[in-house]
């Protein structure tokens, strides 16, 4: 018989790529906000933006690495 893991569920991966997308928006917000209230001039927004999208970026492969695993066990 073939038998479905875990990860073959289609909403579960639907669920993921909508959590990633929110992570990611919300640490590019957060770094703008931060940047905003302690600087507030164009270069630092863009640093915070930066930021935040690098910070989100590494929240959603730590995400995935353990989504992976559990997938594995």
């Amino acid at each position: 018989m073939n038998k479905r893991g875990n990860g073959d569920n289609p909403w579960r991966a639907a669920g993921l790529v909508g959590v990633m997308g929110i992570d990611v928006a919300v640490c590019m917000y957060l770094g703008y906000f931060i940047a905003d209230r302690l600087a507030g001039t164009r270069g630092w927004l863009v640093f915070g933006l930066i930021v935040g999208l690098a910070v989100g970026i590494l929240t959603c492969v730590m995400l995935l690495k353990r989504i992976m695993e559990d997938a594995d066990g």
